[in-house]
């Protein structure tokens, strides 16, 4: 009986086991003396999954609901307490900042699905150069928008174009008509030159143009583009790659300050003020990263 209660007794206090306890403790204060602030993070944690799950449809992702949302909180419940184990034994610098941490992870996963969005936009862009010549002769040789559609399916299988293209044919079979479906695309995929494809053909298809040859002006219209926007990419690609080094160079620092002389690191990583200044130097640093994203980002 006393082996167990001893066993017991060093389980429960175990820094590992009481971290958490006393985190639970935290928690509780908190949702029952500050409801305001814990409505603030469940607002925040469910538009971002919300807007997770729908970039998640929208790239015709096959990956169930749940499981995106358990890898939300995995990776969020995770960064929480890996950063609430860094700030060890500082509690209530590591509550705070973990429950940061927590938040800007689901912030930070819709970013990047949003960015994974914008990267699929531009790949059907790129691709709709191919996709519209398939169309422009499908038309020339006598077969209607609908037909020419199914061929770009056909030639270009599994791209992102043929997906999209595939999903304005499936509501055409529902019942919509093809003018409604490929608004919806065009509202859905938001650049400018899937909206002039879509408003020439829809205006077309109306007034009795020559069809074949405005998609092979549209073509010859987004090539161009093209071309201008892979020139202004090289010449900024250099400032870019100086964005990123200047980003990364205080976190090396830190890095290498930690193997050379661990007791100026500790003063940042386990002190308050240390702490402080690490989330002040990570908020000027996302600063200066979106400024000169801006800064070397033409639109054309």
């Amino acid at each position: 009986m006393d082996a167990i209660s001893e066993v017991l007794k060093n389980f429960f206090l175990h820094p590992f086991v009481l971290s958490l306890v006393v985190g639970l403790l935290v928690f509780v204060f908190f949702y029952i003396r500050y409801p305001g602030i814990l409505r603030f993070f469940k607002e925040k944690t469910l538009s971002s999954q919300k807007e997770v799950l729908r970039i998640v449809d929208m790239m015709m992702l096959k990956t169930p609901e749940e499981k995106v949302v358990l890898w939300l909180w995995g990776l969020g419940l995770g960064l929480g307490v890996l950063i609430f184990l860094a700030a060890w034994p500082n509690l209530a610098l590591g509550v705070g900042f973990g429950a940061i941490g927590f938040l800007l992870s689901w912030i930070g996963i819709a970013k990047v699905m949003q960015s994974m969005w914008e990267q699929r936009c531009n790949q059907v862009v790129n691709q709709m150069v191919e996709g519209l010549a398939i169309m422009t002769n499908g038309v020339k040789v006598g077969l209607s928008v609908t037909q020419a559609m199914e061929r770009v399916i056909k030639n270009m299988k599994g791209g992102p174009l043929a997906q999209e293209f595939q999903l304005v044919l499936n509501k055409t079979h529902l019942g919509m008509s093809i003018e409604e479906a490929l608004f919806e695309m065009e509202k859905r995929m938001d650049r400018q030159d899937v909206t002039m494809m879509v408003v020439a053909i829809n205006i077309l298809k109306e007034t009795g143009g020559n069809i074949a040859e405005t998609l092979s002006v549209i073509s010859e219209t987004i090539q161009s583009r093209q071309k201008v926007e892979s020139k202004i990419r090289s010449l900024t690609a250099q400032g870019t790659t100086q964005a990123i080094i200047i980003s990364l160079v205080p976190f090396l620092i830190l890095v290498i300050m930690f193997f050379m002389n661990r007791e100026y690191a500790e003063l940042m990583l386990g002190t308050t003020l240390g702490w402080i200044a690490l989330l002040i130097i990570m908020g000027l640093i996302i600063t200066g990263g979106v400024m000169m994203k801006k800064i070397v980002t033409i639109k054309v």
